[in-house]
């Protein structure tokens, strides 16, 4: 077994390899070209974010069993292009929890007593006091947008300082947040009334540019921002401008939309606090990911045991045959569920019907759940921790079973229910051994190949309205690769799916809204 370690790793990584006979080597800052000459030769490959894994070199890893990231985030890696050629990808979230936290914090500090500039203008022998006078946390309001594993750290230690805490998550149930001790607000309201802003979302579609223009017109004057989420989850161009004029007192970003972000102006702001991506950056969140990944690659070299993996679930080879197919379904109802449900879920209910062979469904839920959850926190899940982490956010997990199904072999239902009784129901089966479809939304009968670009349409069941659809889509360069229609139960309704070739933009979004028999217009990807 061999492994190779592309990144920089702590020392009790690598001493781990050693310790159980795993040959190791260290080669750091390769080229993209000087990696795929030697990938070939390696079971395993250990990364953080500088490799990027990218299909062309999958291509070379001829060898190569599990890629291992020292930390939580895979956008430098193509995780569907190591799924087809049967790599596990994993990661290791939780290690650089605590670490990201405190930095948070650190920061909010920094930026409230004017530390960095203090200690630049007294090295530059300016006794500038009156110019540097700052503020007390006490009883300040802090908003927190994000109520995950980081956000729910922040707020408890700031609870601590005494400061007002208030939080904003769509996608936790308020119960859960309130039974914390803290009050939840919508983002509107707590761009109203907190002092303090900080960002612990993933970087989503829809958090991307979160902090714009729009948002910090309805904030406080003098408001502070920290992010040590995302680059790119604060506009930086409409963050400066703030600055600039004095509506937003400050900032502190670990984080940018560029990195290194050499040339972005807001660099030139006096009451910006920075750092150099560092929230995961201290000994004890490295050594932690250095330890967990080589303990997940080692075990699954050895023994095939399969941990925090993102792209297969734990289990073996022989069962992996029979369920992979209703894995990749269910998976994928998930994930459609996700985008089109009414958040926060507080219940989702799993029913099986028909004929399963008697397999172990369980790792089917999880499947499910990380579908469900992947859109709203990314890679913090995975097949091994999805219950978990529904469970943590307030959502309740039922499943049924019954040995027959009225109209297919077999069929997977899953319900999911929001605290204001909003239900939304997908039922998927599968066609022939192996191909997915769902063939139910709601009220709604479909056959829909569950994957690509997909735009979902409920429109009025009146002559024109397929046409106009058409029109609208052709006028503005989008092939429709497939569409399936769909008719109400005793309605006079029909819901369209259509898969397009490219990604439709917010713009022809809302010129097909506008369609006189079109009631909605949602868009999703899968």
């Amino acid at each position: 077994m061999k492994v190779l370690i592309s990144d920089n790793l702590g020392e009790a990584g690598i001493k781990m390899f050693q310790e159980e006979g795993v040959e190791v080597d260290v080669n750091v800052g390769l080229s993209p070209d000087e990696l795929k000459g030697i990938i070939g030769n390696y079971d395993g490959l250990v990364i953080r974010s500088a490799t990027k894994v990218t299909d062309d070199l999958l291509q070379e890893a001829t060898r190569l069993k599990v890629i291992g990231r020292a930390g939580i985030g895979l956008d430098n890696v193509d995780i569907p292009a190591a799924t087809k050629r049967g790599i596990a990808v994993m990661n290791t979230p939780g290690g650089n929890v605590i670490t990201t936290a405190e930095h948070t914090l650190a920061l909010m500090l920094s930026l409230t007593r004017n530390i960095p500039l203090g200690t630049s203008s007294l090295k530059a022998g300016r006794w500038e006091k009156k110019n540097l006078q700052g503020r007390e946390l006490y009883n300040k309001v802090l908003g927190v947008i994000g109520f995950g594993k980081i956000g729910s750290i922040i707020a408890d230690r700031a609870r601590g300082l005494k400061m007002q805490v208030i939080i904003y998550d769509p996608f936790v149930v308020p119960e859960l947040i309130e039974k914390a001790g803290f009050e939840y607000v919508s983002l509107d309201e707590l761009y109203k009334k907190a002092d303090y802003i900080t960002l612990h979302v993933p970087k989503l579609k829809e958090t991307t540019g979160l902090i714009n223009k729009d948002a910090i017109d309805k904030m406080k004057d003098g408001v502070m921002i920290i992010n040590c989420a995302r680059g790119g989850i604060v506009k930086e161009e409409d963050l400066y401008e703030a600055m600039k004029s004095g509506k937003v007192a400050g900032a502190a970003l670990d984080v940018f939309e560029i990195e290194p972000p050499f040339n972005s102006p807001i660099l030139e702001m006096d009451r910006l606090v920075c750092t150099p991506h560092l929230g995961a950056s201290t000994k004890e969140a490295q050594t932690n990911v250095a330890v967990a990944v080589a303990e997940q690659i080692i075990d699954y070299l050895k023994n095939g045991t399969i941990i925090n993996a993102v792209n297969t679930p734990s289990v073996t080879g022989e069962l992996m045959v029979k369920l992979g197919p209703f894995l990749t379904l269910a998976e994928r109802i998930g994930c459609l569920q996700a985008q089109l449900s009414s958040w926060p879920i507080n219940e989702v209910v799993i029913d099986y019907a028909g004929d399963f062979m008697g397999l172990d469904l369980s790792p089917v839920s999880r499947a499910i759940m990380k579908g469900l959850l992947t859109p709203v926190v990314k890679d913090d899940v995975n097949f091994v921790n999805a219950i978990v982490l529904a469970k943590e956010r307030g959502i309740r997990v039922t499943e049924t079973t019954h040995s027959k199904s009225e109209d297919y072999l077999n069929l997977i239902t899953v319900r999911t229910i929001s605290p204001e009784t909003t239900t939304t129901t997908v039922k998927g089966t599968l066609f022939g051994k192996k191909e997915p479809r769902v063939v139910k939304i709601n009220n709604f009968r479909v056959e829909m190949i569950p994957q690509g670009h997909l735009v979902l349409i409920n429109n009025i069941d009146k002559p024109g309205a397929i046409g106009s659809i058409g029109i609208t889509l052709g006028e503005n360069d989008i092939n429709i690769e497939k569409m399936q229609v769909g008719q109400e139960q005793e309605g006079e309704r029909n819901i369209i799916f259509l898969r397009t070739d490219i990604l439709i933009s917010s713009d022809v979004l809302e010129k097909l809204r506008a369609l006189p028999l079109v009631k909605s217009v949602t868009s999703f990807e899968l």
